[in-house]
């Protein structure tokens, strides 16, 4: 096969792989649910490249309220590379323990939260860290790793346990060790990842699944749209509300911060 065919089927593999987590995909649905109609959030994190799935949850096109997007651009803003601000220096940021306690000090939690914490290795200090902080507050957490990659990994953190260690269910963007998914002929290592492809498939389950939720309980959710499908003056009235939804739930994790 050629290198395009050769992406394309194996990401084909990764559309089943999701499709056989389908239970798993319920139960994280379910809790999501859950967390949206007792007017509380579902925390999002994922540093590195992870920071996508987060984005993908929300804001965007298609999605809705009820989901806090917690990014640290000091670990995911990759696109200088090298000089200040750059790779080297995120790669490090992203195994310093302690680092995952202080952000997570700008938050009320509730155990009526829950979380969704992404990292394709499962091993780098601060997203374990997160789920452990996640876990002690007593919030359900959902763990998105890949698994083939995260068992050739050896965890960074001084317990040696991974993000799924401390998840109580674990999705898997089923991209193999090392990510990457092309082989070149005459290349020495593999190219083109799909631990991206293959967890915002998951996510974008979980999203579907939960608006369902949503819809069924009669608190359907106010969805992003654009113009182009409902109109202009509607979409704008969507993205308004949606907006200011985010903001009424965002301040419920800020009210009682000290107190």
């Amino acid at each position: 096969m050629n290198p395009t065919d050769q992406y394309l089927s194996k990401c084909r593999e990764l559309i089943a792989h999701a499709q056989r987590q389908a239970s798993a995909i319920q139960q994280a649905a379910d809790w999501f649910a859950e967390t949206i109609l007792a007017g509380r959030m579902v925390h999002l994190f994922g540093s590195g490249h992870s920071r996508i799935l987060v984005e993908e949850m929300w804001p965007r096109y298609g999605s809705f309220p009820g989901f806090n997007p917690i990014v640290e651009l000091s670990l995911s803003f990759h696109n200088l590379v090298v000089g200040p601000n750059g790779q080297r220096q995120a790669m490090f940021l992203e195994n310093v323990s302690g680092l995952a306690e202080r952000i997570l000090r700008n938050f009320d939690l509730s155990p009526k939260d829950s979380a969704l914490v992404a990292s394709s290795s499962g091993c780098n200090i601060v997203p374990i860290e997160m789920a452990a902080g996640f876990k002690q507050r007593r919030l359900k957490v959902v763990a998105i790793v890949s698994r083939k990659h995260s068992e050739a990994s050896t965890s960074q953190h001084a317990s040696g346990k991974k993000l799924q260690d401390f998840a109580d269910v674990t999705l898997d963007t089923g991209a193999p060790a090392g990510d990457a998914m092309v082989a070149i002929e005459g290349l020495e290592t593999p190219v083109s990842p799909g631990s991206t492809v293959g967890g915002c498939l998951l996510v974008n389950c979980l999203k579907a699944e939960v608006a369902a939720r949503l819809v069924r309980a009669g608190s359907p959710p106010k969805v992003l749209s654009a113009a182009a499908l409902v109109g202009a003056k509607r979409s704008e009235e969507l993205f308004e509300s949606a907006y200011d939804e985010h903001a009424r739930r965002l301040a419920k994790l800020y009210e009682s911060l000290g107190s």
